[in-house]
């Protein structure tokens, strides 16, 4: 992230539109389960929003400036672990979750390679019956300005549902509004 967005997005401001729009409309109607994972969290916005909700939350960042102070912070053994990694190459063994998330990250994520890779990763770390959901910005003149100069691979609304199913998912569900929120489950 440039410096800009980092900014915007620890801003208290975003902290309020996460907690009140994007995330409730994100996970409506989703049980998350027991055992959940938390791709991409950058600066934890979610993460801390997440962490009083389930029972046990592993949230996966691959930015190295991230991990530290959201382990400091946010770290709780057996509630929140924060660890380093690749959601293209996840350090977790297959059926570990109940669900996975993500929100506002899947634009960072250089490629459609890299993140149809993370799409398959998700459903091997996910249990029988697990859910995979979360959120992603489209496109708007303040996004592109707020990406300046940063990675910004939209994900396209219209072939989601598609690349999820390639990844092994089924019961696939893509909504837009101001951005799309997805959800996505493993069979039984």
């Amino acid at each position: 992230m440039n410096r800009f967005h980092r900014r915007y997005c620890g801003s208290a401001g975003w902290a309020r539109t996460v907690e009140h729009e994007l995330l409730p409309w994100a996970l409506d109607g989703v049980a998350l389960g027991d055992d959940v994972l938390e791709i991409g969290p950058g600066l934890g916005v979610t993460t801390r929003l997440l962490a009083g909700r389930v029972p046990r939350l592993t949230a996966l960042e691959v930015d190295p400036r991230f991990v530290e102070p959201l382990e400091r912070e946010l770290g709780r053994p057996g509630a929140v672990d924060v660890v380093a990694g690749d959601g293209a190459a996840m350090p977790f063994p297959d059926d570990r979750f109940s669900a996975a998330v993500c929100f506002t990250m899947l634009h960072h994520v250089p490629s459609p390679e890299l993140q149809d890779r993370l799409f398959a990763e998700a459903h091997r770390v996910l249990r029988p019956g697990g859910v995979f959901a979360g959120s992603d910005s489209q496109p708007s003149l303040r996004f592109r300005l707020i990406h300046l100069f940063d990675t910004m691979v939209v994900v396209d609304p219209a072939t989601l549902p598609e690349r999820l199913a390639a990844a092994g998912f089924s019961e696939v569900e893509v909504q837009l509004r101001r951005s799309l929120r997805f959800r996505a489950r493993k069979r039984r």
